[in-house]
This record gives C-alpha cells, structure tokens and sequence, in this order.
C-alpha cells in the first residue's frame, strides 16, 4: 500500500493566496468607507448621511482585532498538523 504524497508547497500556496485575497477585499472595502465619507464632508447635500458613515468608520475601522483570532480564523493553527 502506498503513502499518499502531500504537496506542501502547493498547500502553502494557497493558503497565502486565501489570506491575501481576504486582506485585499478589507482594504478595498476600507478605502471606499474612507473615500465615502471624505466625499460626505465636502458636500453638503450628504449632512444626512455623514453622521452614518462616521459610525460605520467607528465600528468597523477603528477597532481593535487580537492577531490570534485573525490567525485562528484563517486556519494558521490547525494547518500545522498536516505537515
């Protein structure tokens, strides 16, 4: 009977293509919340929704997120066992 071969490398490939595809789409969504309400301060027809985007900013951006749960989630921990 024979082992089966893991290719670790590929494993690990796609392991940083999936972390860096989720940091890409975050950042995006944080440049377009940014330019939102850098636009809603220049116009004043956005009065209304200014004081949204500002608490969207808030509770969204300006939080803070412990790297482990950042790690636990994107499966860092358990990726060690198949190795």
């Amino acid at each position: 009977m024979t082992q089966p071969f893991y290719n670790d490398q590929a494993y690990i490939a796609e392991g940083f293509h999936l972390d860096e595809d989720f940091t890409e789409q975050t950042a995006r969504l944080a440049f377009f919340k940014i330019n939102s309400y850098k636009l809603s301060l220049l116009k004043s027809s956005f009065r209304q929704t200014r004081q949204e985007l500002k608490q969207s900013l808030k509770e969204t951006l300006f939080n803070y997120t412990d790297p482990a749960i950042i790690l636990a989630d994107t499966g860092f921990f358990g990726g060690e066992y198949e190795n």
